[in-house]
């Protein structure tokens, strides 16, 4: 059998210099015995595979409202191909792959139901309190402090270097407050690429099945250049669909590990202290391929995101946040008994954003019809 130390021994040998080594991890806020056969960061995929909050991720938005279609991605299944391309992208760059997993699956935890919709309704009643709504924020306090699996503390008691990675998750949605200026390791920078990869290449999927997004629209970016070549007459949707997805992903994971080494040796970076100093993010696309994927970005906003029948959804979602949350907070008895007992210790609007922000789709919607 393969023991943990086993694990380690090949992480020292195999792993390039700058990747993160279980062994040397900076450990948990509570000790705990060391499992016999998984290294730390097999551990805190497994905790998070495992608790509560990744569950309810089946219930939560993506774009489409959870329940709208069997074949729509939710929340756990974006967390479950961020989790992949992390992966994916770690092996080629010869990172630990583990701590990339562990990161990608956690990185949503905190997310409200109706997706980022949900997530502006929160923020704009917690402003009302001098205070903020940021998931990535939320993901953090659940697996620090909200999920149960221990009677001596609070939390999951993950390592220091997952947290690091969910504090400093960076995309064009998500930017919460971390608690120090370094950078994250390159894992963490990895996975937050491989978000954006992610929600790029399934929301393609998602709006050409939908009927929302046109093949012939689509096949009119730049990014689409090499499946329009592909794509011959008379071929069925999913097919247009599959050419589409199979040249864009590749593009955009190769073009990333090879622009990401790239930054690494032009920087002279060896060392995991160099990526936590270094100013600027080191996992980056190209020049060209980052113009490409700007404008895929701006095409989905505009073509899919705020399409009438998505942001009927969303219009829809931001209501019942706000009145369940003022509901609430006006009647704070209308709160589950361990929600109301916490109110000795934490003020009336922290414990109504984490019940509210915990809740599936479908619950939330069940909830505003029964107050």
């Amino acid at each position: 059998m393969i023991s943990r130390q086993d694990l380690e021994s090949q992480e020292v040998e195999v792993l390039a210099s700058y990747a993160i080594k279980s062994a040397q991890s900076q450990g948990r806020k509570f000790e705990e015995p060391e499992d016999p056969y998984r290294t730390c960061f097999q551990r805190d995929r497994d905790r998070v595979i495992h608790c509560k909050a990744f569950r309810r991720l089946n219930g939560k938005t993506q774009v489409f409202i959870a329940g709208y279609g069997d074949h729509y991605r939710s929340r756990l299944t974006h967390s479950m191909e961020v989790a992949q391309f992390g992966r994916d992208i770690a092996r080629m760059l010869n990172l630990n792959q583990d701590l990339a997993e562990a990161i990608g699956l956690a990185h949503d935890l905190g997310h409200t139901p109706f997706g980022h919709a949900g997530q502006e309704a929160m923020h704009e009643m917690m402003e009302q309190y001098d205070s903020r709504f940021e998931h990535n924020e939320q993901s953090f306090r659940i697996v620090d402090e909200l999920e149960c699996k221990s009677s001596h503390y609070k939390g999951l008691n993950l390592s220091f270097e997952v947290l690091d990675g969910l504090l400093k998750h960076r995309t064009r949605y998500d930017r919460p407050e971390a608690f120090d200026h370094l950078m994250p390791s390159l894992e963490a920078q990895v996975v937050n690429v491989a978000d954006e990869i992610a929600y790029q290449s399934h929301d393609i999927d998602d709006g050409l099945r939908s009927g929302i997004l046109k093949i012939d629209d689509l096949l009119q970016l730049e990014i689409c250049h090499d499946a329009k070549k592909r794509i011959q007459p008379g071929d069925e949707s999913i097919i247009q669909r599959q050419h589409v997805l199979s040249t864009v992903m590749p593009l955009l994971v190769n073009d990333l590990a090879k622009n990401t080494e790239r930054n690494l040796k032009m920087k002279g970076i060896e060392t995991v202290q160099a990526i936590y100093e270094h100013g600027d993010q080191l996992a980056q696309f190209s020049a060209p391929v980052l113009k490409m994927g700007m404008e895929l970005k701006d095409f989905l906003y505009k073509k899919f995101y705020n399409a009438p029948e998505v942001m009927r959804y969303n219009q829809e979602g931001m209501v019942v946040i706000k009145a369940l949350f003022k509901y609430l907070h006006a009647d704070s008895k209308k709160l589950p008994q361990k929600y109301q007992n916490r109110l000795n210790s934490e003020e009336n609007h922290i414990v109504v954003k984490d019940y509210i922000a915990g809740m599936t789709d479908g619950f939330a919607l069940e909830l505003y019809e029964r107050l």
